[in-house]
């Protein structure tokens, strides 16, 4: 019985924690979201040709101000990677881009 008041007791930990964080930081569900699903929708022929075709570009405004927003809050930063790295990660091996 003490397992399972423990348990219930992690979990709400957990969502409290998770709807804390969504808080604190409401622009970064729509960044990672859209970052997520890029990867997830692209194809690996997509993701090799934008990344040959990145290493010549610019970055958008967009984009610089995303990173600044990253490089300014080291909690927002973690928050970011923890929802982005996974799936990335994921769809770059799965496509030789990575070891």
């Amino acid at each position: 019985m003490k397992k399972y008041f423990w348990i219930l007791g992690v979990l709400s930990v957990s969502l409290i924690g998770g709807v804390a964080v969504a808080q604190q930081y409401p622009m970064l569900d729509r960044i990672a979201n859209r970052v997520v699903q890029k990867y997830k929708s692209a194809s690996c022929e997509q993701l090799w040709e934008q990344r040959a075709a990145k290493q010549n570009q610019p970055r958008s405004a967009a984009e610089e101000r995303l990173i600044q927003l990253l490089r300014e809050d080291p909690g927002m930063r973690a928050e970011f990677f923890r929802r982005v790295s996974a799936p990335i990660v994921t769809k770059m091996f799965e496509c030789g881009m990575i070891p």
